[in-house]
């Protein structure tokens, strides 16, 4: 594996990076806000095979000894590729089991103990639900859940009792990805290349904060800055650009990451510095952005922090809200583990 050819500076050292061969092509990757000890976050792994079998595995990535577990105990099928995998957003306390969302053709949470996996709840709206995009969970209220599907719609659902709160049509087209701002406000993407913005006090309007440059182009990934709200960053599109917007002030991006060479798939803010955007895409690059230091908003020329190539077209990141310092990519049949 070779670092990357942008300049040097740029480039983590190939010992910051540890890697994981899974028996299956992966996307979707969590990883847990809980983990099961100190220094050894938890991942779940969701296959991508173009079957109904499909597999989600869970490892533990020991940062001591810089290896990964995983157990047969702590694996389980799944129907359809997972689209996204999301672990419960706050650590709870003494609690010997953790609690995993997945969705695909329905929303599922999974109850995960130290050697056992159980599917504790599924969530349909209809007998002929549409296929779900994305989801998040509300890190403000953990008791809701937002996903959005290919029928222009999103739902709010209340994950312990186990019922849709709402059900709105959002946008003219498909819906890609939702993200959670305050406890009841939430921000979709869609084929339509719009960014809204929903209030469920008040549910009848929506706010557009952006639309694509070129008219109608889709956009697919949606990170809300959850240390600074006010931000949020978007991904258009077989565009090799980052959008970063200002809610207060919509219409017009207030900086474009122009750096990668190839289109841009993944996107995520780090949970500790309200500054640091991380982006990854098909040029095989993790970038990380500060966007903090005065003056570097609104700049054209934004020069990444750090770099790291991974060799292949990465389709999946995560930033460890547990143990900041590490950021997990996956590519192909592979995850990685950076130390940034």
């Amino acid at each position: 594996m070779e670092n990357s050819p942008q300049e040097s500076s740029l480039s983590i050292p190939n010992p910051n990076a540890f890697t994981y061969q899974s028996p299956h092509p992966v996307y979707a990757m969590a990883i847990s806000s809980s983990p099961s000890s100190s220094s050894s976050p938890r991942l779940a792994l969701g296959s991508f095979i173009e079957d109904l079998s499909n597999r989600v595995d869970l490892i533990t990535f020991d940062a001591d000894s810089q290896t990964f577990r995983s157990s047969p105990a702590l694996s389980f099928d799944h129907p359809y590729p997972p689209t996204k995998l999301m672990f419960h957003p706050r650590p709870i306390p003494n609690e010997t089991t953790a609690l995993l969302a997945s969705s695909g053709d329905l929303l599922r949470l999974w109850q995960i103990a130290d050697a056992s996996i159980e599917l504790r709840s599924a969530f349909k709206s209809s007998e002929f639900s549409a296929p779900l995009t994305s989801f998040d969970w509300n890190d403000a209220e953990p008791r809701r859940i937002g996903t959005c599907s290919i029928d222009r719609t999103c739902a709010i659902w209340d994950a312990e009792r186990g019922v849709a709160e709402t059900r709105l049509i959002v946008h003219d087209k498909e819906v890609y990805d939702i993200a959670w701002g305050q406890a009841g406000v939430f921000a979709t993407v869609s084929a339509d290349g719009s960014v809204r913005v929903f209030d469920l006090r008040d549910r009848e309007h929506s706010s557009i904060i952006y639309e694509s440059s070129r008219p109608e182009t889709p956009l697919l990934r949606l990170a809300w800055n959850k240390m600074n709200l006010s931000f949020m960053a978007t991904l258009l599109l077989d565009s090799n650009r980052v959008v970063v917007l200002d809610i207060r002030l919509p219409g017009s991006p207030v900086a474009e990451l122009k750096k990668h060479r190839a289109s841009v798939n993944a996107v995520a803010w780090a949970p500790h510095s309200p500054g640091l955007l991380c982006s990854a895409g098909d040029d095989g690059q993790a970038l990380v952005w500060d966007l903090s230091a005065k003056g570097m908003v609104g700049r054209e020329d934004v020069e990444p922090r750090l770099g790291y190539s991974a060799g292949a077209e990465i389709n999946q990141l995560q930033w460890s809200p547990a143990h900041p310092e590490w950021v997990g990519i996956a590519f192909a049949d592979k995850v990685q583990m950076l130390r940034f």
